[in-house]
C-alpha cells in the first residue's frame, strides 16, 4: 500500500508498529477488533497500521492536528444534556475497521430487524392482533410514554412508520454481533457520521482510497429518494423539523439540511390549514410535503399531545390523519426504544416474519410477568437491572443500569421491594460487556470499549443499510454504557470492500438536473434571524467604534481641556444609553469605561454581549452559513472574551478593538461576496442598514445638534468612518451643516442615513408581496416616504428634534418589516388565495 508521505530521516518499518502495540492486550474474556480470539492480528488492521507507520511521527502529529483544526473550523459541535455551552466534536484518531463479508451479515441483521419493527408498529397502531393474540402484553406497550393512542388507525403517507431506523450493536463474548438497543424515535448521529468521514478521509486520503472504503453518499441519496417518494407531488418540499439551536445535536440537523438540500424549520414555522401543513415564508404559506422529525413525539403537537410544548406545530396530528403530510419517523415510533419490548422480539420475529432473528438482542426479561420477575429476583447477582420504559433505573437517578452485586444492603432491599410491587417498571438484562477496538492514546494503541450505531433507511427499493455508522469509543476499559459525555470519542467506521470503490456523489443525474438560481422561499424565522444578525453585527461595530474613539480621546494630549472633556462625556452618555456601560460608569475614567464597553459580561450592550447575541441569531440559520462565515462569527465572540479578566491598558483596548473590527470587516466581505443575492441577503443587509441609520442618528443628536463644537463634529466623523471623505471633499475645517449633510443626507456616502434608507427601499422593492391590488405594503410605503424626504431635506435646518424624528421613523420601518415578514408579530400574514399556495 502506497504511503501518504515518507520521511527520509524516519524510514517506515515494523519497529514503529511494534512500539505502538507493545502493550496492547485484549481485556480478559472480551473480543477485540484488532486481535482475534486465536491471538492473530487481523490482516486489514495490520495493513492500516503499516501504512500509518510509513509516516514520520512529525507527519502523524501534523495530520492529527489538521483533523482537529478542521473540526474547529467547521464548527462541528454537540451539547451535553444540561449544559448551555457547546463542545467541540471529539473525533478519535483511529477508524473502526470492518471487513465487507462481516458487514454483509450485520446489514442483513439490521434490515431484518427494521422490517420486523415496522410490522410491529403497523399492528400496534392498526389491527392490534399481537396484543389480542397474546404475543405482546398490553402493559408492555401502554407503559411507554411514547405510545400514542392518538395515532391508532392512522395510515402513514408513504406507507412507512419508520423511515430511518438505527440499531445499537456490539460484539458479544462469542464473537457475534448483538443488538444492545433500538433507536426509532429520531435516530441521531448520521450527520456526525458524515462529518467524521469528511475529516478523516481528508486527513488520510491515500489510506481511504487504497483500503477500498465504502462510500456513504449512496445511502443518503436513497434516504432522500425514500422521502421524496412519500410525497404526493413530483417536486416536494422536504423539511427537517428541529427543536432549535438548544438541541443537543443541532449542528447535525443543520448539517444534514445543507447536505441534503432540505429546509430546516422549527415548529413555529409551521401552520396547519385544511388538513395540510404549510411553512410560513416571507411570500406567504408554502406547503410542507415531508417532515423529517427531530422533535420527540410527545412535543410535536401541543393541541393533542403535550400542551406545554413550544417545539411542535398545532394541528400536526390532524394533518397526519388526513394524509396531508408525511412525517419521518411517525409520532409514536419511540415506543420501540423501550427495553420491555426486547423481551418479546425473538417470538415476534417468528410470528411476523417466519424467521429467527439474524442478530439477536441481549437477553432481556420484562418484570411485568411473574415468571420473568421471579427469575430476575433469583439472579440479581448475575444480571443488570434497568428501567423498562425510562432512561434511568427507577429509584436510581442518573444510573441507566444497576448491578445487584454492586448494591449496598439498603439499596438491594429497596430494589427488591420495588421489583415486587411494580415489576412492570423494570427489566433484567444480561450484563453487556462491550468489545474493544484500538484507540490512540499518548502515541500508543490501547483496547477500548465501543458501541456502533448502524442505520437503515426505507427506500423505494426496500431497506438500505449505511455502509458505516456512528461509533462511540470510551476511555474507560470497563465501560458498560457509552454515551457522548466526558472521555468519549467518536470514530469513523470504514467498511472495507474487496475491490476498489467508485467515487459517489449526491448530485442528480444529468436527466434529473434543473437549473435553479434562487434557493426557494425563505422561512419567516430565517428572515427574522438574518435581519437581527445584521443588526447585531452593525451594533457591535458601532460599540467598538465608540470604545476606540473614547480611548483615543482619553489619551489625547488635550484630553484635559473643557472641549475635549465635553466630547468624552457625550461618548460615555451614548454608551450608558446603549447599556454598554452601567449608569454610574459615567463617573469612571474614560479608559475604564472603554474596557467595560468592550468586554463586560454583565452589560447587555457591551461589544461582547452583542457578539454573543449575533452568534445566537446565526446559530438558528446555521445551515445557510458557510464554514468560513461561522468560524468568523465564533472568532468575534472568542476574541472579545479573551480580553476579559484583568484591567486593560489603552494599547490593549485599541488592539482588541482593531482585531474585532477586522473580523467584522472580513465577515461583511464574506456576506457581500459569497451570500446569494436572494431574499436572505436582503434581510441581512436591511438589518445592518436599519441599525447603521439609527446609530448614526443617535451619534448626530449627541454631537451635531445646534450648537456643535468642532471637537464634537470631528468625533462624529470618526464614528461614521468618514474622516477621509470629508477631508478630501472640503478644504476648510469642520462645519456643522457640512458634517450633518455627510452623516444624514449625502446619497453618495455609504455611511450616511440617506444612503441606508435608499438601499433599504431598493431591497424592499425586491421582496415578495402578498397584495395583488397594486397597493403598496406598509414597509415599502414607509421606505419610499422616508427616502423622498431625505433626498430633499436641508442640512442647515436639521437640529436634534429633526434628527430624532428620522431615527424614530427608521425604528417604525423596522417594526413594519417585522410585522409583515417575521413570526413574532402575532398573527402572520397569509396569502390571499389558499388555493394558490405552492
Amino acid at each position: 500500500m502506497a504511503s501518504e508521505s515518507r520521511s527520509a530521516s524516519s524510514p517506515p518499518g515494523p519497529d514503529r508498529v511494534a512500539a505502538w502495540t507493545a502493550d496492547y492486550r485484549p481485556l480478559p474474556g472480551i473480543p477485540d477488533e484488532f486481535i482475534a480470539a486465536d491471538g492473530a492480528k487481523r490482516a486489514y488492521w495490520t495493513r492500516f497500521l503499516d501504512a500509518l507507520a510509513a509516516l514520520s511521527p512529525e507527519e502523524i502529529a501534523q495530520r492529527f492536528a489538521a483533523a482537529d483544526r478542521r473540526i474547529r473550523d467547521m464548527g462541528v459541535s454537540y451539547r451535553v444534556h444540561g449544559e448551555a455551552a457547546e463542545r467541540h466534536w471529539p473525533l478519535g484518531r483511529m477508524p473502526l475497521l470492518i471487513a465487507e463479508a462481516e458487514w454483509r451479515e450485520i446489514a442483513r441483521g439490521v434490515e431484518q430487524r427494521a422490517e420486523l419493527l415496522e410490522r410491529i408498529l403497523a399492528d400496534l397502531y392498526g389491527e392490534g392482533k399481537l396484543v389480542a393474540e397474546g404475543f405482546l402484553p398490553a402493559a408492555a406497550i401502554a407503559g411507554s410514554k411514547d405510545y400514542l393512542p392518538q395515532m391508532n388507525g392512522v395510515k402513514p403517507r408513504g406507507g412507512h412508520w419508520l423511515r430511518l431506523y438505527a440499531a445499537e450493536i456490539g460484539r458479544g463474548p462469542d464473537g457475534r454481533w448483538w443488538v444492545l438497543g433500538d433507536r426509532a424515535q429520531a435516530p441521531s448521529g448520521s450527520g456526525y457520521t458524515l462529518e467524521n468521514r469528511l475529516v478523516l478521509s481528508q486527513t488520510f486520503p491515500a489510506f481511504f482510497r487504497e483500503m477500498n472504503v465504502e462510500r456513504l453518499a449512496p445511502f443518503f441519496r436513497e434516504l432522500r429518494a425514500g422521502m421524496r417518494a412519500a410525497a404526493d407531488r413530483p417536486d416536494p418540499r422536504i423539511c427537517i423539523l428541529t427543536p432549535g439551536p438548544w438541541s443537543q445535536t443541532y449542528f447535525e440537523q443543520a448539517y444534514l439540511a445543507r447536505y441534503l438540500g432540505f429546509l430546516l424549520i422549527e415548529g413555529a414555522d409551521l401552520v396547519m390549514n385544511e388538513g395540510r401543513m404549510f411553512v410560513r415564508t416571507i411570500a406567504g404559506l408554502k406547503r410542507a410535503d415531508v417532515l423529517w422529525r427531530h422533535v420527540d413525539s410527545d412535543w410535536v403537537d401541543p393541541l393533542e399531545l403535550n400542551p406545554a410544548s413550544r417545539l411542535g406545530a398545532p394541528g400536526l396530528i390532524d394533518a397526519i390523519r388526513a394524509s396531508g403530510v408525511a412525517v419521518e419517523n411517525m409520532p409514536g415510533t419511540g415506543l420501540l426504544e423501550s427495553r420491555a419490548l426486547l423481551a418479546f422480539l425473538p417470538r415476534l420475529a417468528e410470528r411476523l416474519l417466519g424467521e429467527t432473528l439474524r442478530m439477536p438482542n441481549i437477553a432481556t426479561w420484562w418484570c411485568g410477568q411473574s415468571r420473568a420477575r421471579d427469575h430476575v429476583l433469583a439472579s440479581l447477582d448475575e444480571i443488570a437491572i434497568a428501567g423498562a420504559f425510562t432512561r434511568d433505573a427507577p429509584g436510581f437517578a442518573g444510573r441507566p443500569i444497576v448491578l445487584g452485586s454492586e448494591l449496598s444492603a439498603e439499596e438491594r432491599g429497596r430494589l427488591e421491594k420495588r421489583l415486587a410491587e411494580r415489576g412492570v417498571d423494570f427489566v433484567g438484562q444480561e450484563v453487556a460487556r462491550l468489545s474493544t477496538t484500538p484507540h490512540w492514546e499518548n502515541g500508543k494503541l490501547a483496547p477500548r470499549p465501543f458501541v456502533l450505531r448502524v442505520y437503515a433507511a426505507a427506500t423505494p427499493d426496500g431497506w438500505r443499510v449505511m455502509p458505516g455508522g456512528f461509533c462511540r469509543v470510551s476511555d474507560k476499559p470497563d465501560a458498560r454504557v457509552v454515551s457522548m459525555g466526558e472521555g468519549v470519542e467518536s470514530a469513523d467506521v470504514w467498511v472495507l470492500a474487496d475491490k476498489p470503490v467508485e467515487a459517489s456523489t449526491l448530485l442528480p443525474a444529468r436527466s434529473e438536473q434543473r437549473i435553479v438560481r434562487l434557493l426557494g422561499n425563505l422561512p419567516s424565522r430565517a428572515a427574522d434571524n438574518l435581519f437581527w444578525f445584521g443588526r447585531y453585527i452593525e451594533r457591535c461595530e458601532a460599540t467598538l467604534r465608540l470604545a476606540r474613539c473614547l480611548t483615543n480621546r482619553a489619551i489625547d494630549p488635550d484630553a484635559s481641556s473643557a472641549v475635549a472633556r465635553q466630547s468624552i462625556d457625550k461618548l460615555k452618555t451614548v454608551l450608558v444609553a446603549w447599556g454598554a456601560i452601567p449608569a454610574d460608569a459615567g463617573k469612571q475614567a474614560a479608559v475604564e469605561a472603554s474596557a467595560a464597553a468592550l468586554r463586560s459580561e454583565e452589560n447587555y450592550g457591551s461589544a461582547l454581549s452583542i457578539a454573543r447575541a449575533a452568534r445566537h441569531a446565526a446559530s438558528i440559520i446555521r445551515e445557510r452559513l458557510t464554514q468560513d462565515t461561522w468560524r468568523l462569527i465564533g472568532g468575534l465572540e472568542e476574541g472579545l472574551a479573551r480580553s476579559g479578566g484583568r484591567p486593560l491598558s489603552e494599547p490593549e483596548i485599541l488592539d482588541a478593538v482593531e482585531a474585532a473590527l477586522t473580523t467584522i470587516a472580513a465577515l461583511s466581505g464574506l456576506f457581500d461576496e459569497n451570500f446569494n443575492r436572494g431574499a436572505g441577503w436582503y434581510f441581512y443587509d436591511i438589518g445592518r442598514r436599519v441599525e447603521r441609520g439609527i446609530n448614526t442618528c443617535r451619534f448626530a443628536r449627541q454631537l451635531a445638534d445646534k450648537p456643535a463644537t468642532d471637537n464634537n463634529l470631528d468625533v462624529l466623523l470618526d464614528l461614521i468612518d468618514s474622516q477621509i471623505t470629508y477631508r478630501s471633499r472640503y478644504l476648510t475645517g469642520v462645519a456643522p451643516a457640512l458634517v450633518r449633510d455627510m452623516a444624514l443626507l449625502d446619497p453618495f456616502n455609504p455611511r450616511s442615513v440617506g444612503f441606508q434608507v435608499a438601499t433599504i427601499d431598493d431591497h424592499i422593492a425586491g421582496l415578495p408581496v402578498l397584495r395583488q391590488d397594486g397597493m403598496l405594503e406598509e414597509p415599502r410605503r414607509l421606505s419610499i416616504q422616508l427616502r423622498a424626504e431625505l433626498s430633499t431635506d436641508d442640512a442647515e435646518r436639521m437640529d436634534g428634534r429633526a434628527i430624532l424624528a428620522i431615527e424614530q421613523r427608521l425604528a417604525h420601518l423596522a417594526d413594519a418589516i417585522g410585522a409583515r415578514y417575521f413570526l413574532q408579530s402575532g398573527k402572520p400574514k397569509h396569502a390571499e388565495k389558499i388555493m394558490s399556495l405552492a
